[in-house]
């Protein structure tokens, strides 16, 4: 199909999803599995473009070829995967975790030990560092909701976070060492 067709589209139907998707999803998933370096969510971001670019083809204004909108919709996509709080646990999880289908009693003993470590670093962290690690981590807010929680600026927000990561990063350096 002519590139300056998809710039006219207000709506998409599945036949036009389909053609995208035979065209460019192995170029969207390649980006993806790049950024991220794994399958699964390579599969999941790819899945989640084509679904943006089904919703929202009113918003392709033509600057760009529709594969160079699609890679944009991936690089961001992929970005967020990375930045969120979700992927920072189970990240955390993977390292923390081992292949074994059944893991040992001593593995699940080890296993508890660092995650009472991980707690125990953070919950010795001056409040206002601690609540912004928890409001991000746990409850994955967003900067502008934690500072509308907490009363203060973003600002103050990304550079208690920053702070806060730091310290932890210390801490597990000088208490940590046992799991490396």
């Amino acid at each position: 199909m002519e590139e300056s067709y998809w710039k006219h589209l207000t709506v998409m139907d599945a036949g036009l999803l389909r053609e995208l998707m035979i065209k460019y999803g192995q170029e969207v998933w390649n980006l993806a599995y790049i950024l991220t370096k794994r399958n699964d969510l390579a599969d999941d971001i790819t899945q989640e473009v084509f679904l943006s670019a089904y919703r929202n083809i009113e918003l392709f204004r033509g600057e760009s070829s529709i594969k160079t909108w699609l890679l944009s919709i991936a690089r961001n996509t992929s970005v967020n995967y990375l930045r969120s709080a979700f992927m920072r646990k189970v990240t955390l999880m993977a390292w923390v975790s081992s292949k074994e289908t059944s893991p040992s009693a001593e593995h699940e003993a080890l296993e508890q030990s660092l995650s009472d470590d991980i707690w125990r670093i953070v919950m010795k962290l001056p409040l206002k560092f601690r609540e912004v690690l928890i409001l991000s981590g746990k409850y994955d807010m967003s900067m502008k909701e934690i500072a509308g929680v907490l009363g203060v600026s973003e600002g103050t927000v990304k550079s208690r976070l920053a702070r806060a990561r730091q310290k932890v990063k210390a801490n597990w350096k000088e208490e940590g060492t046992a799991y490396e």
